[in-house]
């Protein structure tokens, strides 16, 4: 059988493996956030490469940032002082908002022929209502088809006359020999890069017309991240490359309107597709937040992106 799937149990974490043997690809996902922990590909040799920060590590690090990709949900980034009002109730959240610390139960499997995948529900009832007040539902898919890994989030708004206001994405970190061993390429058109000092928007922006190739950001800036909205970014696919490993990723972003790029010095670098900006210093209420995405009451939002990491062969 080309794709098999099976569930373990790692030091009281549940996991779900979910294996394409005939493209030497699997992934691990933890039920805790939904969190993808391993990405790998199989070597001529047999071995299993991880291309993830940490990869299939779930122990702590004695330093520097500690998660592989963590899903972000229904805000991402931060709220100022952790708060915030949506429709005139107080909403409470940490960094990158709630998903990533609820344990999902509602998880299933679907093996194809040509593609499998591991879906993640959360249903309104398992929402807090100082989490997020309203009836919305999400689920999370991770499917392997044709040698990549496709990510999609779909939300529905169960909501019979309220529109639904909502941020996401996912904060995947790839790994590299070192901080400096990586390069990061991107891809033409006009980027506009939302300044954010303290983790917060300054409201300052600035419009850049790239050509394509080499980031043009300075890596030691990068624990500062650099938030980037596609003006006009007609294909959204980045290139990272480790050189002394020669592991490659690419990353087809779709139809992402933000990414962020972002590393606090460590061997890796995070590649974030966003839908939806951190709060401003002078907070809006959460609807009126820049990059906020919308739901009509009844309705459906999907959004989807794709991962390819490969070796030399």
């Amino acid at each position: 059988m080309r794709f098999s799937h099976r569930e373990e149990d790692r030091d009281g974490r549940l996991l779900d493996v979910l294996t394409d043997d005939e493209e030497g690809l699997r992934i691990v996902v933890s039920r805790l956030g939904a969190e993808l922990v391993s990405l790998a590909r199989r070597d001529p040799n047999g071995n299993w490469i991880g291309f993830l920060h940490l990869d299939n590590d779930l122990s702590k690090p004695a330093s520097g940032w500690a998660n592989h990709a963590t899903v972000m949900g229904y805000f991402l980034h931060r709220l100022k002082d952790e708060r915030s009002l949506y429709r005139g109730r107080e909403i409470r959240g940490g960094t990158h908002s709630f998903l990533r610390h609820k344990l999902f139960t509602d998880v299933a499997a679907d093996l194809g022929a040509e593609e499998s995948a591991l879906t993640y529900r959360i249903s309104p009832n398992e929402i807090e209502s100082s989490e997020y007040p309203l009836q919305v539902s999400l689920a999370l898919s991770y499917t392997l088809r044709g040698g990549e890994v496709a990510v999609r989030f779909r939300f529905h708004d169960h909501e019979p006359q309220l529109t639904a206001h909502l941020e996401f994405g996912l904060h995947p970190g790839f790994a590299s020999t070192s901080f400096e061993s990586f390069v990061l390429e991107m891809p033409p058109g006009r980027y506009r890069r939302w300044f954010s000092p303290g983790n917060y928007l300054s409201g300052e922006t600035e419009d850049l017309d790239f050509p394509g190739g080499e980031m043009p950001f300075p890596r030691e800036q990068l624990p500062g991240s650099f938030i980037l909205e596609f003006v006009d970014v007609p294909a959204r696919v980045f290139l990272f490359r480790d050189l002394p490993s020669r592991r490659t990723v690419t990353l087809d972003l779709g139809s992402a309107p933000y990414v962020t790029l972002w590393s606090d010095g460590g061997a890796f670098v995070c590649i974030e597709p966003c839908w939806g900006l951190t709060d401003r210093h002078q907070q809006r209420a959460f609807e009126d937040k820049d990059g906020i995405q919308t739901i009509a009451a009844g309705k459906g939002l999907t959004k989807e992106f794709s991962i390819r990491p490969t070796l030399p062969s």
